[in-house]
């Protein structure tokens, strides 16, 4: 489905989504950011508005600058285009755990009213329905990085009254019971879907909606949330991609998908992007 924006832009809501989450990117930041759209919006950030930001993934690369997306976090291109890359405890003990990381950029299946978040089981823990992922560096991440953004398309089956597992803590009950059991990092605070964006209520630190992209209603957003949501008393309208948003997300995106077509052995020859080529030579 495309959506068609008052600038006469056509894009997709995931476009939307991971626009809207890279433009919370602030030049300069320490960022840890997870596979998938976490890693789409903080590169999109990176070859925009925040070419200074520093790039971290699990997997040890430091400062990478990847022409394409990463299919995991031990790509290749991760390490051959970092600042460098250093041993997996080195990441969490030197950087994570020590307050470097200025933003954690996750993912998840399900999220609750409070932040919390499973990418572990859906359904009991002893008999899934369905096995995910699981944890990997995510409650490492959600417990010291200095402010996580998380990213996930809105819907009931994701947004949920009780998660099947906590993974990796929010804000845990609420009203202040992440500071209470001393948990370092500031907590969840941007969850931007596919719909609009929600951050904590001061007080509550209940998820609440402030913001809505363009063409989506309160109440479409309320109907895909499976609890009853907090609205705040202004919800703003999120600016629509800039065509030259646009333009870059999709290159990246180009380059990926030739980068990892046929047998996924990426061509060195993939051409970079016209804003990475002009910084090379200017």
């Amino acid at each position: 489905m495309s959506v068609h924006s008052s600038l006469g832009n056509s894009y997709t809501p995931d476009e939307m989504m991971t626009i809207a989450a890279a433009r919370l990117i602030q030049p300069g930041c320490v960022c840890f950011v997870g596979i998938g759209v976490p890693s789409a919006a903080a590169n999109l950030a990176r070859l925009t508005h925040a070419p200074d930001m520093v790039l971290i993934y699990e997997s040890g690369a430091i400062g990478t600058h990847p022409n394409v997306l990463p299919l995991s976090i031990g790509d290749g291109e991760l390490a051959e285009t970092a600042d460098a890359v250093v041993p997996l405890p080195e990441i969490f003990s030197y950087w994570l755990q020590a307050g470097r990381i200025d933003v954690g950029f996750l993912g998840a299946a399900q999220i609750d009213r409070f932040g919390n978040l499973n990418t572990t089981v859906i359904g009991g823990y002893g008999k899934p329905k369905t096995r995910l992922p699981g944890a990997g560096g995510a409650p490492e991440i959600a417990h010291h990085a200095k402010q996580i953004f998380v990213v996930l398309k809105q819907s009931p089956r994701s947004f949920v009254a009780k998660l099947d597992f906590c993974t990796s803590a929010g804000f845990l009950n609420g009203r202040g019971e992440r500071a209470q059991r001393a948990i370092p990092g500031a907590g969840p605070q941007a969850v931007i879907t596919d719909l609009g964006v929600l951050k904590p209520a001061t007080g509550s630190q209940e998820l609440t909606l402030v913001a809505r992209y363009e063409n989506v209603s309160v109440d479409r957003i309320r109907e895909a949330t499976g609890w009853p949501l907090v609205v705040g008393d202004t919800v703003e309208v999120v600016a629509a991609p800039t065509v030259d948003e646009l333009r870059v997300l999709r290159d990246l995106h180009k380059r990926t998908q030739i980068a990892h077509a046929g047998d996924g052995r990426r061509s060195r020859k993939t051409p970079r992007s016209s804003l990475e080529q002009a910084r090379s030579t200017g």
